[in-house]
């Protein structure tokens, strides 16, 4: 398995930042998965002048970003030019406030990874989550799921095209969405999830879901105050990313926010990504 992986300037320059931070705590699991990370230059140097990683299976130093490290990184998710180059998913600690999380190539690595079912991976938390998932799968560990989630709440949002994909997966895995402390969606999606609710017998008239706003009336707002205030830990967001969205400031907004909270929020963009997390918070080590 092989990941690219990228910091912004904020989370690899601090050494409390995302990087450092993960690399620390994860050091140890990244070495019994033999996983390999494709770093673009700038990431891979703080890698090594922090001595972290250090004789992992497979650190590879790409270009820096502005030599067209994350442009490759695209390709590679697509498939690359070659099966060898083919990447398994991204991990790409992003500051809000830093302008390269708008660039062209950044938004179409997620896009890539979105449309392809691959991880994008944009915080601390969700990249520490998504070791420990892979190393459920390996049938090296478990999630620690159960313990977790009894105390947070999880965001169940999806755009037109891919609501009755969200209705499916919760239809699956609804015994284990239920164990969430709390369950919040936008306005649609939300009313369609509390149906399907009532009638695997959860109690009439009691709101499975909690119902904010439509997602372009300002439930991704809602949602990102949310997020910020640390009152959602986790977010579960199918995208649609071949259609154009009027709404588009919103939906980048409630992902700024996630980024925002990056050491305390975790955010899943594609059914493929949401199904292989479910697949491995099932497992017990």
């Amino acid at each position: 398995m092989r990941f690219g992986l990228v910091a912004h300037r904020l989370h690899r320059q601090r050494v409390d930042g995302a990087l450092v931070r993960w690399a620390r705590a994860c050091e140890a699991d990244i070495r019994t998965l033999g996983l390999g990370l494709h770093a673009v230059g700038g990431t891979y140097d703080a890698l090594v002048g922090q001595q972290l990683l250090s004789g992992a299976a497979s650190l590879v130093r790409l270009p820096s970003g502005v030599e067209g490290g994350v442009m490759r990184l695209a390709s590679c998710i697509a498939g690359g030019l070659s099966p060898a180059d083919e990447l398994d998913g991204v991990i790409y600690f992003i500051d809000p406030v830093d302008p390269s999380s708008l660039y062209p190539e950044t938004q179409a690595l997620k896009r890539q990874c979105v449309i392809h079912g691959k991880p994008f991976i944009s915080t601390a938390a969700g990249a520490m989550e998504w070791v420990a998932v892979e190393l459920a799968l390996a049938g090296k560990g478990d999630t620690g799921f159960a313990a977790a989630t009894s105390r947070q709440t999880v965001a169940l949002i999806a755009h037109d095209a891919l609501k009755q994909r969200m209705v499916e997966f919760a239809s699956t895995h609804f015994d284990l969405l239920s164990r969430f402390a709390t369950r919040i969606g936008t306005g649609t999606t939300g009313g369609l999830l509390n149906d399907l609710a009532w009638s695997r017998g959860w109690p009439a008239g009691v709101p499975w879901v909690t119902r904010y706003l439509s997602g372009p009336m300002g439930g991704d707002a809602q949602i990102a105050e949310l997020v910020l205030d640390r009152r959602c830990d986790k977010v579960i967001f199918f995208e649609d990313p071949h259609v154009a969205r009027q709404h588009e400031a919103d939906i980048q907004l409630l992902e700024r926010a996630v980024c925002a909270a990056t050491h305390d929020t975790t955010c899943f963009n594609s059914p493929a990504t949401a199904e292989r997390w479910a697949a491995a918070s099932t497992i017990r080590g």
